[in-house]
């Protein structure tokens, strides 16, 4: 289902399966990995994240039940003050040591910080109990918080909860009072505090039909995996070319895709994230742009290399734009994309499979269809930067092939 939240104050509109959980959707969609995987059963706590102005365990919330909904992750509070400080002392403290518990960790910190001051050090163990240590001991984690609290005046204000009622997994931070009143009469809650609503999905968005995309053969020409594609977008050429001209949009509409700020001289420098299952990698590289305004195309060219797997990458988009008469009589824009990769080092032979092929043809799919996006709604901004992860794009790809292996077998 197609669902709108707002994540780290930014406008964020996606597809979602029902089970699919926020942690998976902020991690695999929206790249945000600040957001920790532990247990996966909401035991740890390496998954908290604030929802609506309330903490939650990411991983056992679904995100089709966040629609319409604030949520906040590790990278939203970099200008927070009470977070900074909170920072500083766990530094200080030594209250860290492998890191991976410390993004939930300074989340429930803050969220505890908040809302109760002058609490002894058995308190604050008590009160800090739902986040799981395996390397601190929590002497340090303690210690943070007890120095934060000592301090006067707080450092941030009680945030108030909205009233879309609690998002997250069960039971929630006001079932012992629902509990106690629970009586065979229900009572009418009390009226809400004004706050200003969330931005809603527009209709046009979640009914529009998605961009169909023809994809030409796919072939390796001197060691470079190369495939061609087409769309057509109902919008006029130059609507269209104000857009895809401008390489930190056309960013922003491929999935995994980051630039570091606006092309200089033309050049520009960025990174590109790819998850395949267990495999992952980030090619952080620099590339250059040749504009052709008269022609209506554009070559984005790049090159990059992934740390952890001593991989390098090269690639090239080349597009180019063609005026035509839409399927409604209207002015429209035919899109013709050619995609260019090669891959060196330990992916080399990933990067040349059918699998890998077929990401890219799904990684063109999303291009198309996050460039309508942004053309119909250019003031909203809602389209993520990687709105389908790795994972997802290779599931799609598994069910292509499966869906085309029964074809063969029924003889249809």
């Amino acid at each position: 289902m197609r669902i709108v939240l707002t994540v780290n104050g930014r406008p964020v509109e996606a597809d979602a399966t029902p089970r699919t959980q926020l942690a998976d959707f902020l991690r695999e969609h929206l790249l945000l990995t600040g957001t920790h995987l532990g247990c996966e059963h909401g035991i740890c706590g390496a998954c908290t994240v604030e929802i609506d102005g309330e903490i939650a365990r990411s991983c056992i919330t679904y995100a089709v039940t966040c629609d319409g909904a604030r949520v906040r992750t590790i990278e939203g509070f970099d200008d927070d003050a009470l977070m900074a400080r909170l920072r500083q002392a766990f530094t200080e403290e030594h209250a860290l040591q492998c890191g991976y518990c410390t993004p939930g960790m300074l989340i429930a910190a803050r969220d505890l910080l908040r809302r109760k001051q002058g609490l002894s050090r058995a308190q604050i163990r008590a009160e800090m109990s739902g986040n799981l240590c395996r390397c601190t001991g929590y002497m340090g984690i303690v210690n943070a918080i007890a120095r934060v609290m000592a301090e006067r005046p707080p450092l941030q204000q009680h945030i108030p909860r909205t009233a879309s009622g609690w998002l997250g997994p069960a039971p929630g931070p006001t079932a012992l009072a629902a509990a106690a009143a629970a009586l065979p009469v229900r009572v009418a809650p009390p009226p809400a505090e004004p706050h200003e609503p969330p931005p809603r999905r527009r209709p046009s968005l979640a009914s529009r039909e998605p961009v169909r995309v023809t994809v030409g053969k796919i072939e390796e020409v001197d060691g470079a995996v190369r495939l061609a594609q087409s769309f057509v977008l109902e919008h006029p050429r130059d609507a269209v070319w104000r857009l895809m001209s401008d390489p930190e949009a056309v960013a922003r509409c491929m999935p995994g895709a980051r630039l570091d700020g606006p092309a200089q001289d033309g050049r520009i420098a960025g990174r590109i994230e790819v998850k395949l299952g267990p495999i992952s990698a980030s090619f952080a590289g620099e590339g250059t742009v040749e504009p052709s305004p008269a022609e209506f195309r554009q070559i984005i060219k790049g090159r990059g290399g992934d740390r952890k797997s001593g991989s390098r990458v090269t690639g090239s988009v080349d597009y180019r734009l063609s005026a035509i008469t839409g399927a409604t009589g209207g002015e429209a824009t035919l899109v013709d994309v050619v995609i260019a990769y090669a891959l060196t080092g330990l992916l080399a032979q990933l990067g040349r499979s059918n699998l890998a092929r077929d990401l890219a043809h799904r990684l063109g799919e999303a291009f198309a269809q996050n460039i309508d996006a942004q053309l119909r709604d250019p003031v909203g901004a809602s389209v993520p930067q990687a709105q389908i992860g790795g994972l997802s794009l290779a599931l799609q790809a598994i069910a292509a092939h499966l869906r085309a292996f029964l074809a063969r077998l029924l003889g249809r």
